[in-house]
């Protein structure tokens, strides 16, 4: 499974002063704010985005020029990157095989049956892989850490090899049977984007 680029973050800007946008004006803001999210926009950050908790609310920073849509988006990766680094649990080989079996028996009624399924980190364009005519799986060390559903989502996607080896229309309709999809895909794509910028996006303290 290829590292699909994709472009990514977004907020508004909470100081007074050049660049900022009044608070109450944006539905964005509003949202954010009511579910303990606040999005602050800078025009001095032009390229960077940070989150870091600040007692019971989550404070996401991103540059002034950024759109709406990516700040939804961006608040979401912040959101599961912050989540993954607190609750960080790296399964090893074992365990992720077994996720596999359970995959396979709740989203394809247990037809993919891989042989291996394991970490490397010889896959720095691709966050997994597949060879079908041997059963074996491997999974980019980059994705340990990340949110336990994209995980699952490169898993689920890598079965689906299993049963159809290309990427033609029955490969995706197998996929749709995986309701996250589209979120671990915005996900992964936010992750690629953001290590297109000159620095990339962290939690305070990294």
């Amino acid at each position: 499974m290829p590292a699909d680029p994709s472009p990514g973050f977004a907020g508004e800007p909470v100081a007074p002063g050049a660049g900022s946008r009044r608070r109450g004006a944006d539905p964005a803001r509003r949202a954010s704010e009511t579910s303990a999210v606040e999005v602050r926009r800078s025009a001095r950050r032009s390229r960077t985005v940070s989150a870091y908790r600040e007692g019971d609310r989550t404070i996401v920073l991103i540059p002034a020029r950024m759109s709406e849509v990516e700040e939804r988006r961006w608040v979401s990766v912040m959101l599961d990157k912050l989540a993954a680094q607190e609750n960080r649990h790296v399964p090893g080989d074992t365990e992720l095989a077994e996720r596999a079996e359970r995959l396979s028996a709740q989203y394809f009624e247990g037809r993919a049956r891989p042989a291996s399924v394991r970490w490397v980190t010889n896959q720095n364009t691709r966050w997994g892989s597949c060879t079908p005519a041997e059963g074996s799986i491997r999974l980019s060390h980059r994705l340990q850490g990340m949110p336990e559903y994209v995980v699952d989502y490169v898993l689920v996607h890598e079965l689906a090899h299993l049963l159809v080896p290309g990427h033609g229309p029955r490969f995706w309709r197998l996929l749709d049977a995986y309701p996250r999809t589209e979120r671990a895909r915005g996900y992964l794509e936010g992750v690629v984007a953001a290590a297109r910028l000159p620095h990339l996006p962290a939690a305070r303290g990294e």
